[in-house]
């Protein structure tokens, strides 16, 4: 077991023994109805809901590299959607956010990165036969105002998505100041 593993589990062991847990008690329906899609960035773990004035069961929070919706039938939109239909969200907030990794990521950096952490160069050629463009994969965004954007007419637009509405706003990772991109 890792080092970090028996940390937390000797730190969980403690929180549920104690029921630090009760303060966080709710439903797993959002209070505010709403579904947010936001970067993974660790600067907005807590700066993104304070800014907010979210507090927990509040909204339905879904994370990813960029905040992208890069697919219209991948598990972000899948996520988005059940939001909606089976958790009660009725508005969606695409929030990016400035100096965003995704806005600089260079895919064959990363790629080096693959191999010196011990992936073969054969599995990345039959990733790439297999019809995965690794580049473009993992290519990120130039403009983030425009890839906020990108995403809320992806979910705008999905045949599965009702007629309500989704925003696009970018955070200040610095002093959690939010810009409108778009909204309804």
């Amino acid at each position: 077991m890792s080092k970090l593993l028996n940390e937390i589990l000797e730190f969980n062991r403690s929180f549920v023994t104690e029921k630090k847990y009760e303060p966080y008690l709710t439903s797993k329906f959002p209070d505010k109805k709403f579904v947010i899609l936001t970067c993974m960035d660790t600067r907005l773990l807590e700066l993104l809901p304070a800014s907010m004035n979210l507090k927990n069961g509040d909204v339905k929070m879904i994370k990813a590299a960029g905040g992208v919706v890069s697919t219209p039938f991948g598990g972000i939109m899948r996520s988005i959607i059940v939001a909606i239909y089976e958790l009660g969200a009725d508005e969606v907030f695409v929030i990016g956010h400035y100096d965003c990794g995704m806005s600089h990521l260079n895919p064959e950096a990363t790629k080096k990165k693959f191999i010196e952490r011990g992936i073969k160069e054969e599995t990345l050629q039959t990733l790439e036969y297999s019809g995965l463009h690794i580049e473009r994969w993992l290519r990120g965004f130039d403009d983030v105002a425009e890839s906020v954007k990108n995403s809320v007419n992806v979910i705008k637009n999905h045949p599965l998505v009702p007629d309500i509405p989704v925003h696009g706003l970018i955070i200040d990772p610095a002093t959690g100041k939010l810009d409108l991109v778009t909204g309804d």
